[in-house]
């Protein structure tokens, strides 16, 4: 069993940072990818960015490239998002997730292979 507790989210000021963990446990083991997803309320969920467990391949959604940057720890088997310059438009929950099939990428356009999801943070980002 896989569990994925996220962290960090919070209200914010526009043009601040937060910083969310993502702490993974449970069977992980060999190549695997975890993705940050976000869904503001009436929209879609949509992915932000991903980070492959071992080549360190990462992707990034358009809206925030450049501003968000997401890294891993394996030794605390934690995923970090570090967001910086947020926008109004950055509030959602956001979700980790793991797919545990990847084998050398991530994606964070196919959502159906992440199979274990965390809970979520609010993030509200004030104008």
């Amino acid at each position: 069993e896989v569990q994925l507790v996220e962290s960090g989210g919070g209200l914010v000021q526009a043009g601040g940072s937060l910083r969310l963990s993502c702490a993974v446990t449970g069977s992980t083991f060999g190549d695997y990818a975890i993705a940050w997803f976000r869904q503001a309320p009436g929209k879609e969920r949509e992915g932000i960015s991903c980070i492959h467990s071992t080549t360190d391949y990462t992707d990034y959604a358009d809206p925030v490239k450049g501003r968000f940057t997401i890294s891993r720890n394996n030794a605390k088997n934690t995923v970090y998002l570090q967001m910086n310059s947020l926008k109004p438009e950055d509030t959602a929950v956001y979700y980790c997730a793991v797919d545990r099939d990847a084998w050398t990428q991530c994606t964070i356009v196919v959502q159906r292979g992440y199979d274990y999801w965390g809970q979520g943070t609010q993030v509200t980002v004030s104008s």
